[in-house]
């Protein structure tokens, strides 16, 4: 190997290039693109969305700012919060599920955990195979319970998912492992 190879983990080259930033603003030699002559309007009732819809949405812009009296500052305003806002949410949300799987994944062990420790004292209550039946349901139910609400809130808001993750955080918790603990007596 040559010396000028082993160096290459040491540097980072390409990390100035300025397609990889996030939002990066424009280069400062980039002119914008020339509004065309004739604005597109679409009937009213209709929206354009996808491909070469940003059109038609500067045209709604125009209206929507001339019926407010010129406040056109405010609206566009509005509307770069909304999108840093909904930008910068992917992030939490992708914490917060690793922060609640974490969680239920601790609830798998602790359920495991507390239904062994409980084993000799239930042979007098209920049949073995009962007790293992239910026992490794209840060490299931954290995984079942996430990948649930995480299937059936996928066209829901954000925060009805979460509620829902909170409300099986309070409900799933391990009581065996908590009252008994994993030294018990």
């Amino acid at each position: 190997m040559t010396a000028g190879r082993d160096d290459d983990a040491l540097t980072w080259e390409g990390d100035d290039d300025p397609t990889l930033d996030v939002g990066a603003a424009a280069p400062a030699g980039a002119e914008p693109e020339p509004e065309p002559d004739a604005t597109k309007v679409l009937p009213e009732g209709f929206t354009a969305v996808g491909k070469g819809s940003e059109e038609f949405a500067k045209g709604a812009d125009a209206d929507e700012t001339t019926a407010l009296g010129g406040r056109e500052t405010e609206v566009l305003a509005d509307r770069e919060t909304a999108g840093a806002a909904s930008a910068s949410l992917g992030n939490a949300a992708l914490i917060g599920l690793g922060v609640l799987g974490g969680i239920y994944l601790l609830y798998v062990i602790g359920w495991i955990v507390g239904g062994l420790r409980l084993r000799g004292t239930a042979q007098f209550l209920v049949s073995p195979v009962a007790y293992d039946v239910a026992m490794w349901l209840a060490a299931a139910s954290p995984v079942i319970w996430f990948g649930a609400v995480y299937v059936l809130t996928r066209t829901s808001p954000l925060w009805v998912r979460f509620v829902w993750l909170a409300a099986g955080a309070l409900l799933l918790i391990p009581w065996p492992f908590i009252m008994v603990g994993a030294i018990g007596r």
